[in-house]
């Protein structure tokens, strides 16, 4: 069965690029998430080699209220053909009927991380009680605006009984790496989704949330409706959840995700 599903999957790919390379060569305008960058800059070369295609892409979180964020691009109506976003902020777009619901592809997971400045001493956060007097501990603690920020912030402290005494020195960091803002030495520890630490220079990573207390957050890629060259967002899309694709996904610290997979 497993072996049918993923022969299934290379040739729906297979399909969507030989559709994609008998049409024009497209120019393919995307946004991304950072969670999923690392990940899309080593692959995008390859899709235009294949295809022939050229991909625009700018960066904005899935969620949020500064201006690069996804939903307010769309809003104002930018010409976007693909965006790659955590999975449930992409469903409030096709509820909204601003992607299309059956392009709608899972891509990747990632989990969240926790990072210090290099040379830094790294804390013990292998169990919920490391992690709780670490934090404690931090003279600042910085997480994003997007899936990870929001857990952090709304879940997590209260889960750790710790939200009121980290209150005033927490703080979400908008339209930046978390990583960027530890490198600097704005705050002493910082989460954020691995595949958005990796990248940044300055900083070790800790290692990953406690399983009791980890929360993955899916990515997923969609055609924005009214794409002006929809059958190469298609292909896109496809590559990027293909086979081809994994060994890059599984590098920049995220687990690829069967197509279909649970939301």
């Amino acid at each position: 069965m497993i072996r049918r599903f993923f022969l299934s999957r290379v040739l729906a790919f297979a399909a969507a690029i030989l559709a994609s390379a008998a049409a024009p060569a497209a120019e393919v305008r995307v946004v991304s998430s950072g969670g999923f960058a690392a990940a899309y800059r080593a692959l995008a070369p390859e899709f235009e080699r294949r295809t022939g295609h050229g991909l625009v892409t700018e960066w904005g979180p899935s969620m949020g209220q500064t201006p690069q964020a996804v939903p307010a691009r769309l809003a104002r109506g930018e010409p976007i053909d693909v965006v790659i976003m955590v999975g449930y902020a992409l469903d409030d777009l096709i509820r909204q009927g601003k992607v299309s619901a059956d392009s709608r592809t899972a891509l990747a997971r990632s989990g969240i991380a926790l990072a210090v400045r290099a040379g830094a001493p790294k804390p013990d956060i292998s169990s919920i009680d490391g992690l709780r007097r670490t934090l404690l501990a931090a003279k600042s603690i910085a997480y994003s605006d997007s899936a990870s920020g929001v857990y952090i912030e709304t879940e997590l402290f209260r889960r750790l009984g710790i939200a009121d005494a980290v209150k005033a020195k927490a703080r979400m960091i908008p339209a930046e790496p978390v990583g960027a803002v530890v490198a600097r030495g704005e705050a002493e520890v910082g989460f954020q989704q691995l595949s958005e630490l990796k990248p940044v220079p300055g900083i070790e990573i800790v290692g990953l949330l406690p399983a009791e207390v980890q929360l993955y957050t899916e990515f997923s890629a969609g055609r924005v409706e009214g794409s002006r060259a929809p059958e190469a967002a298609s292909a896109l899309i496809g590559f990027l959840a293909s086979p081809d694709a994994a060994g890059a996904i599984r590098e920049s610290g995220m687990e690829p995700l069967p197509a279909g997979a649970a939301k």
